[in-house]
C-alpha cells in the first residue's frame, strides 16, 4: 500500500489508532440505537425500503464472505498483493454495510422474528452470536487493517503479530458475516416476522 513504508504516526501507534477508529465506529453505531444521532438525518424510509436494504445488507454480507475466503487462501499461497487488495475491499464492503445498516434503523425500524418455538431459540442463539462476534471483531479487523496499511509485507512478518491477528480477525469475521446472512434468510424468507419502527425499537432498548 501506498503509505505502508512511510513513517507516520498510525505506524508508531497502530493500537492507540485502532483505538480510535473503534470508538468511532462503535458511537455511530449506539448513538444511531439509542436515537442520539438525529434521526433528521437519515431518510425517512418506508417497509418496503427497509426491506429493500435488508436484501441488500445480506448481499453485500454474502459478497464480503467471499472476497474474504479468497484473501485467506491467497495468503496461504504467497500471494500477498491479491490478499491485500481482498482485504481493502473487504473493509470496503463493510464500509458500505454499515451505511446501509445504519440507514436503515436510523431511518427505518427493525424486524422480530417470528416462528415456531424449535426455531425461534436457535435463530436467537445464532443472531446473538453474530452481534457479539460483529461487536468484538471491529478492533480485531481494524488492527490487522492499519498493521497492513501502515508496514511492508517484509515489517508485518518480522515486527508485527499481523499474522496472528488477521487469522483471528478473518475467522471470527467469516462466521459472524455467515450467520448474519443466516438468520437474514429465516427471518426473511423462511418464517415471517413483526415490524417495528425506529422510535418503537429505541423505547424498547432503554425501557
Amino acid at each position: 500500500m501506498a503509505i505502508a513504508s512511510a513513517d507516520n504516526a498510525a505506524k508508531r501507534h497502530p493500537l492507540a489508532a485502532t483505538v480510535v477508529l473503534s470508538i468511532a465506529g462503535y458511537a455511530a453505531v449506539v448513538g444511531t440505537f439509542l436515537g442520539v444521532v438525529p434521526r433528521s438525518l437519515f431518510p425517512d424510509l418506508s417497509l418496503t425500503a427497509v426491506n429493500r436494504l435488508s436484501d441488500a445488507i445480506a448481499l453485500v454480507n454474502a459478497v464480503n464472505v467471499l472476497v474474504i475466503a479468497a484473501g485467506v487462501r491467497w495468503i496461504r499461497k504467497g500471494e500477498v498483493k491479491k490478499h491485500a487488495t481482498a482485504m481493502v475491499t473487504s473493509f470496503a464492503l463493510i464500509l458500505v454495510f454499515l451505511v446501509m445498516y445504519l440507514t436503515k434503523i436510523g431511518g427505518g425500524g427493525t424486524k422480530e422474528f417470528v416462528g415456531p418455538t424449535f426455531v425461534y431459540y436457535p435463530y436467537l442463539a445464532m443472531l446473538a452470536i453474530h452481534i457479539v462476534l460483529s461487536i468484538v471483531a471491529v478492533p480485531v479487523v481494524l488492527y490487522a487493517l492499519v498493521l497492513g496499511a501502515t508496514h511492508s509485507p517484509a515489517e508485518l512478518r518480522a515486527e508485527t503479530p499481523h499474522r496472528t491477528v488477521g487469522r483471528l480477525a478473518a475467522g471470527s469475521w467469516l462466521l459472524s458475516l455467515t450467520l448474519g446472512v443466516v438468520t437474514y434468510l429465516l427471518l426473511n424468507h423462511v418464517f415471517s416476522w413483526e415490524y417495528v419502527e425506529a422510535a418503537a425499537a429505541t423505547l424498547l432498548l432503554i425501557g
